[in-house]
């Protein structure tokens, strides 16, 4: 997405000169979201971005894996040979965390990629008993599209909530009760012990069937291929990209699941692994390159949605330094949201199945407008309208 959207962007704004795209994969650029819905339930092929590379002028070279970057020459290694770039951005995603000791482990799967979902189509399509490794959005949205296949599904998290690493525990909680609502078995605080074909063993000693297992715990910035090359990285591995969205090496950009950047408006450094991230910071890129010189710093609301059992989850923001928390309505309830305030303004909200407040709250964050938190909470106050 951030590769093929940078390079749209290059050409929308006016680059005349070369453009080459490489792509470790085989197939024709697409887009992920699909992956865990449609196309793993075979209700579509794939999901290729409906982009005319040839009319773009843009050197498309699929199956190119790149293995080294060497500054001093301005080069790009590659299996296939060295490709020399003037400016070069780095759009390499992130990779998904495997389960230790799951390696080779037969009826094992992640869902990364559209290699993973065409593997993965034809077991639920069998609707074998699955085992899902992570309560986050990737392994709530897996666990939907299983339970709609047919297949008994449980759920192992090793934390003791959903979403342990996303959300406050008390806006998690009303969502583990999902997973019940759809059919599937949720095991919190469930530490996984091993893999075997057939079964997944836990570290208490239970052993649960499985069919299949799915592993959902995360993913880590593609960059370990960057080590020694000058590009500064941080502890999480993505790249550290200033304002701007420029490495440590001149001439050198990253953007998209890779890349880290500060933000002035939240005050720290924020990593986004998210769609609406691979699309906004390709735009900013662009438009510094094209510039010659930093023109447009890169500070979004950072945006995702997920879609999992009946639900639409929208989330606007960074909701950490918040100093209060708003329930919009009755979690129990198949419609709420709930917004975070900091000194009186919006910093975040998540909203299920209202899609107005995600709307007019996200752009409430832009303004960073001080807000009445009694009007706030009431539900029936439309949030544009909840200003003091």
């Amino acid at each position: 997405m951030a590769g093929v959207q940078t390079a749209v962007a290059l050409r929308e704004q006016g680059f005349t000169g070369p453009v080459t795209l490489l792509g470790a994969e085989p197939h024709q650029p697409y887009d992920r979201p699909p992956l865990s819905k449609a196309v793993l339930l075979g209700k579509a092929e794939d999901s290729a971005f409906d982009v005319d590379f040839e009319a773009l002028r843009i050197d498309l070279r699929l199956g190119t894996e790149v293995t080294g970057l060497r500054a001093a020459d301005h080069m790009v290694d590659t299996e296939s040979g060295p490709v020399p770039y003037e400016v070069l951005v780095l759009a390499t995603g992130a990779q998904p965390l495997t389960l230790p000791g799951s390696e080779g482990v037969p009826g094992v799967h992640l869902l990364r990629t559209l290699d993973d979902a065409a593997r993965l189509r034809p077991v639920l399509a069998e609707a074998p008993a699955t085992v899902v490794v992570g309560a986050g959005w990737i392994g709530a949205e897996f666990a939907t599209a299983a339970r709609e296949a047919g297949c008994a599904v449980t759920v192992v998290e090793a934390a003791d909530r959903v979403l342990a690493g996303a959300l406050p525990a008390e806006v998690a909680a009303p969502m583990a009760r999902w997973y019940a609502d759809a059919g599937a078995e949720l095991l919190t605080a469930a530490r996984v012990a091993g893999v075997e074909p057939g079964r997944v063993r836990l570290a208490d000693g239970r052993e649960l069937p499985a069919g299949a297992v799915v592993v959902g715990i995360g993913a880590r910035p593609a960059t370990d291929w960057l080590a020694g090359t000058g590009v500064e990285r941080g502890p999480d591995g993505s790249v550290t990209a200033d304002a701007y969205l420029r490495t440590t090496l001149p001439g050198v950009y990253a953007v998209g699941d890779c890349a880290s950047f500060p933000s002035a408006r939240y005050g720290t450094r924020l990593l986004v692994h998210h769609w609406d991230n691979a699309l906004q910071g390709p735009r900013a890129v662009a438009e510094n390159i094209l510039a010659g010189e930093p023109v447009r710093a890169y500070d979004p609301v950072p945006y995702f949605w997920s879609e999992q059992f009946g639900r639409f989850v929208q989330y606007a923001g960074h909701h950490g330094g918040a100093d209060t928390l708003l329930w919009r309505g009755d979690p129990a309830e198949d419609t709420w949201s709930v917004c975070w305030l900091r000194d009186g303004a919006l910093v975040a909200v998540l909203a299920v199945g209202r899609p107005r407040d995600l709307a007019q709250g996200r752009r409430l964050i832009e303004s960073g407008a001080l807000l009445d938190p009694a009007r706030v909470a009431d539900p029936g106050v439309p949030l544009k309208s909840a200003g003091v």
